[in-house]
């Protein structure tokens, strides 16, 4: 018992150090050997765990999505209006750009044609649960009042996630979240309903 724990303890920090690497550097940008040796273990414990960098990514991938859709139900459990649930997720971005890391599935897409074919559709993946979810609350806003916008709900939560995505690739070189956090608040005054 006390073996699978130790294991599991260790394919967590694995992830974590992989999940860093990735939303710091990229994919692309690292190896095996940098996760060894800032976890003082060898490349061979590291196979272990996860045979190949391409197992270890979606695996990576598998639970940031879940750690998103759990952050994303905590805030339809707290929050009531569906503006104030928006102002919610523009905060999960920027609190990832406060942290001096990129939004993981937006540093993969960056490399996307780069990455093998699995990754690439949990990335897919993870930006199509985005904006479901993002359709969901324009939905409910626009029926409630409590949110204007042009279009419909699909065309408008890509627009959303675009420009999240973009704002934290445009602040980044900056190292300034101010900068995103900026024009997430011009974003959102977008939505606000006529008085």
């Amino acid at each position: 018992m006390a073996t699978k724990a130790r294991n599991a303890d260790t394919a967590d920090r694995i992830l974590d150090v992989a999940e860093e690497l990735v939303q710091v550097r990229g994919f692309n940008a690292f190896s095996y050997a940098d996760i060894a040796a800032e976890l003082g273990m060898t490349k061979a414990a590291l196979h272990y765990h996860y045979s190949g960098k391409a197992e270890l990514g979606r695996a990576v991938i598998a639970r940031y999505s879940e750690r998103f859709s759990a952050e994303l139900a905590e805030i339809e459990a707290r929050d009531a209006t569906a503006a104030d649930r928006l102002a919610a997720y523009v905060d999960l971005y920027a609190g990832v750009l406060r942290a001096r890391r990129m939004c993981l599935c937006g540093m993969l897409a960056a490399e996307y044609q780069t990455l093998p074919d699995d990754i690439r559709d949990a990335i897919i993946a993870f930006f199509d649960d985005n904006e479901v979810w993002l359709v969901r609350l324009l939905q409910q806003g626009r029926a409630d009042g409590s949110l204007r916008f042009d279009g419909s709900p699909a065309d408008t939560a890509r627009m959303i996630v675009g420009g999240l995505e973009g704002a934290m690739l445009v602040a980044r070189p900056y190292g300034d979240a101010k900068l995103f956090e900026r024009t997430a608040r011009a974003l959102l005054a977008t939505f606000r309903p006529a008085r």
